[in-house]
Parts: C-alpha cells; sequence; structure tokens
C-alpha cells in the first residue's frame, strides 16, 4: 500500500501543495469552501500530517517553487536558488527550474507547465540583470524577478545594487594608494555595465581623480580581458589600478599583464566582479572581487513567496540588494607605487 502523502491531497483537492499546508495547519488565508474540500479529501485518502515532535504541531510544511532563466549555465541561477532553498527550508520545497533560454515560446510552454503543476510561486532569473518583459497567464500565482528585473513597474524585482558595485571597486582601488584606474568591462548597451561605469564613475570624481583611458568595452571573457591588458600597455597608458566587469575578464586583464611584463599587485591592482569561485580562486594571483550576494537575493525572492502564500500582497517597484567587496592578494597596496607602463 502507498503511503499518502500532501502531494496525493493536492492532486485530489486541485491546490496547491503550499494550499494543502495552510489549510490543514489552519494558517494564512484560504477560504472556507477550499479549507474543507482540503479537509475532506484529506480524510477519504486517509491522510496524516507529519507532527513536530516537541510541540505536536503540524508541521507536513511544503512549497513547489518554478524557477523560470534563461541562464543555460545556472551560473546566477544556483546561487539564486539555494538562496530560496535556505529560506524555505530543507526538505520543505521542491524547486522546478525551467530554462526558457530567452526565448518567448519556450516560457510561455514552461509556464503553463508550471500552471499545471500548481506550483506555490515563480521566481523569474536569468543570466545577466537586463529588464525583461513580465511573464503572463499565471494567475494569483506570486513571481517574483531575481537579478533579470522586470519591465513592468507593478511588479516585484530584486535586484544587485550595480552602481555600488562600480563605488565599492573605486574606493577600495583609490584606498589603497591607486590613482590612474582603468575600467575594462563588458557590452556598453547593458545595463550592469552601464550602470556600474556611472557608479565607479562618481566615486573617482568624488576623490578627484578622472580615469586614465576611456572605458574598454567588449566581450564577458577572459579573451577579451587579456586582449584589453595587453592593448593598455602597448599603448603607452599610465595606470596602476583595474576595475574589471566580471573575474572572468579580470582573470584574463591578469593574465596579459604578466605576459606584458606588468606585476600585479605590485604594478596593477585588479578588482573584478561576481567572486566566481572558479575564476577567482584559480587566478595568480586570487582576485580581489565584488560579491553581488546572489544568495541574499534568492533569500529575499523566497521570502515574498512565503508572505504572499500567507495572504500577503506582493509588493510593487524594485528592491536593491547591496553587493560586497572580497578581498584578495589581487589588489595588495602597492610598496611602493609605479607605473604600469616601461
Amino acid at each position: 500500500m502507498r503511503a499518502i502523502t500532501i502531494n496525493h491531497v493536492a492532486e485530489a483537492a486541485g491546490v496547491s501543495i503550499g494550499t494543502v499546508s495552510k489549510a490543514l495547519n489552519g494558517t494564512g488565508r484560504v477560504s472556507f469552501e477550499t479549507r474543507e474540500r482540503v479537509r475532506r479529501e484529506a480524510a477519504r485518502l486517509g491522510f496524516v500530517p507529519r507532527t513536530r515532535a516537541d510541540s505536536g504541531a503540524a508541521v507536513d510544511l511544503a512549497y513547489s517553487v518554478g524557477v523560470l532563466t534563461s541562464d543555460s549555465f545556472g551560473r546566477f541561477t544556483i546561487p539564486i536558488m539555494l538562496g530560496a532553498e535556505d529560506t524555505l527550508g530543507p526538505g520543505r520545497v521542491t524547486v522546478l527550474m525551467c530554462d526558457g533560454r530567452g526565448d518567448a515560446l519556450r516560457e510561455r510552454f514552461y509556464i503553463d507547465s508550471l500552471m499545471r503543476r500548481r506550483v506555490d510561486g515563480i521566481i523569474v532569473t536569468g543570466r545577466g540583470n537586463d529588464a525583461r518583459s513580465p511573464i503572463r497567464g499565471t494567475g494569483s500565482v506570486p513571481v517574483v524577478y531575481a537579478f533579470a528585473p522586470s519591465t513592468d513597474p507593478d511588479d516585484y524585482s530584486i535586484v544587485p545594487n550595480s552602481q555600488k558595485v562600480g563605488a565599492l571597486a573605486v574606493d577600495h582601488l583609490v584606498g589603497g594608494g591607486r590613482r590612474r584606474l582603468v575600467q575594462i568591462t563588458g557590452h556598453e548597451s547593458q545595463a550592469a555595465t552601464a550602470e556600474r561605469h556611472r557608479g565607479a564613475s562618481s566615486a573617482l570624481t568624488a576623490h578627484g581623480l578622472q580615469w586614465a583611458a576611456a572605458p574598454q568595452f567588449g566581450e564577458w571573457s577572459e579573451r577579451w580581458g587579456r586582449e584589453a591588458a595587453i592593448r593598455l600597455v602597448r599603448d603607452g597608458v599610465d595606470f596602476d589600478g583595474a576595475f574589471c566587469g566580471s573575474d572572468q575578464i579580470a582573470r584574463g586583464f591578469v593574465t596579459g599583464l604578466r605576459e606584458s611584463g606588468i606585476d600585479v599587485p605590485g604594478q596593477v591592482g585588479v578588482v573584478g566582479v561576481d567572486n566566481w569561485d572558479v575564476m577567482v580562486e584559480a587566478a595568480r594571483p586570487p582576485l580581489t572581487t565584488i560579491d553581488l550576494n546572489l544568495a541574499e537575493i534568492g533569500r529575499r525572492a523566497a521570502m515574498v513567496i512565503i508572505n504572499a502564500i500567507n495572504g500577503e500582497q506582493v509588493p510593487k517597484g524594485s528592491e536593491k540588494v547591496e553587493p560586497s567587496l572580497i578581498m584578495r592578494d589581487s589588489s595588495a597596496s602597492p610598496a611602493p607605487p609605479s607605473s604600469a607602463t616601461r
């Protein structure tokens, strides 16, 4: 004889797992009719909620959350998912990840699939944090946009404070004695690039300084970082600090400087973005970086969904999560400071 679970009750009653939990535990906003239907089906199936040994209280809470992403590699999505799972609780959440690959038809298919599965909430995220079109057809299911914000101001989005990312990097480099800074980053058209540059430039101005060269825009890759470093040295640009738009770019930049005979951090201090352990720890020297705190974005997204399941309204607008500076060897203060050019 099969064991009856909360999933069986949800299917029989035609509601989500979260609604079953609320109906049986007497929590959250559930209509009288729905609560009674859930209880009838639970009784018919012989479902007995698990209880906490020390209190006897029913705790068979479980959530089913869909994650719709365009991040095929999971570089940004996985930390967000882990943060959400930490908030929802180990063993209390089933996460259904759907890779829409940025394609509208694929996304529509996955949204319909998630709705048929009666998920309790949907987190929409992506590979970048450019604003994206909102998803439709989710009815009363709460939707939160994490990292990749919605263009609809009535939606709720949680994003990194990109201007603060740039400001943290510049303040750190200048605080370490660097005065002639360059910026090497990704595509100029992307929101993160523009916002980080704006924050970095404002911080530089506040220190009474200017960029040693125009921003270097290119790919989000090690190859581009290496090419940019070699080009700046070849062109005779006098710089002693570099703010790189990602850890991939930063690692390539350090490689290009080393190939050009420039010591890091002795002659040039380097700061990246993302705190991607594969990149920062493997670089020589290990990279100082700005952590976007993606797990915190996931935690906050999950909390909004939990609150919505319990009857609260999903807020509107955008919330920014503050980044953190993670110091390693690549930005150690120069002693004595010297030019990057020979």
